[in-house]
């Protein structure tokens, strides 16, 4: 049958990403408590395309993937990307990878439990350029310093969401990462609170009082311990419960002196 795709194109430019995008597939991740987790994920997979050829072979990047639906995780995504460059004959390839990762998480006081939802993402390419970065959504809760500081009595809090981005160099564990977000709040989020718990959750967030400002700054300064980690970015949102509007803080490690 004819191969189409590796006709000339009519405009003979390089195209630096071209593939498929939006595939909804189950996979199974690494899981620090349990082993390992089944997920549904959404995934983008592209490689390079030369001038003198008219289109890629979408099949083999579905081929490829089906291969390793039962081991994906940071350990191999790189192997998985050699294996894209090899079946399209790419000079680059690049994944992305977002899905839902749950977490049993027990209530402060009482230990009710319940499943934690995070969002997580791999995003990984190869070829002039060599990039593995993780990224998690963390949904965290604060209550305003200032708020606090000019009543009489209360002061407003409301859910936030941080999200991380890092630059990893070596193996880590997605929850350690989660751990440390949680820890940088007024106070975590829980699935499930009884009367005790929430008691304990409010008078803990007022005795630790966070701007946004106070939230990225306090994760980038651990973050900057860590060694696993060779470059990250943070973000706060407020979802503020008194205004119109979101309170937002950003920090990039590559960000110094402003």
């Amino acid at each position: 049958m004819k191969d189409v795709q590796n006709w000339k194109p009519d405009n003979p430019l390089y195209i630096q990403k071209v593939g498929v995008k939006g595939i909804s597939y189950p996979i199974v991740v690494a899981d620090k408590a349990r082993g390992t987790q089944n997920t549904v994920a959404s995934i983008n997979l592209y490689v390079d395309l030369p001038r003198v050829f008219k289109g890629t072979h979408m099949s083999r990047f579905i081929e490829v993937l089906n291969e390793h639906k039962d081991h994906i995780h940071i350990r191999n995504f790189e192997h998985i990307l050699k294996e894209i460059c090899t079946a399209l004959e790419a000079e680059s390839a690049h994944m992305e990878i977002d899905f839902p990762y749950f977490i049993e998480k027990k209530a402060p006081v009482t230990g009710a439990a319940g499943l934690m939802e995070y969002r997580c993402s791999f995003l990984g390419m190869i070829g002039k350029k060599r990039e593995f970065k993780a990224g998690i959504r963390v949904p965290v809760q604060t209550l305003c310093p200032c708020s606090r500081e000019i009543s009489d009595f209360g002061a407003h809090n409301q859910r936030g969401l941080v999200t991380v981005v890092v630059r990893y160099e070596k193996f880590f564990w997605m929850e350690d990462l989660i751990e440390l977000v949680e820890q940088c709040a007024s106070s975590p989020v829980y699935p499930v609170l009884k009367r005790p718990d929430e008691k304990f959750v409010t008078e803990a967030a007022y005795q630790n009082p966070m701007f946004v400002e106070d939230v990225v700054r306090q994760a980038a300064a651990a973050l900057n311990g860590m060694s696993e980690f060779s470059w990250y970015s943070v973000e706060a949102e407020n979802f503020e419960s008194i205004h119109n509007h979101s309170a937002y803080a950003c920090i990039e490690s590559d960000s110094h002196g402003q």
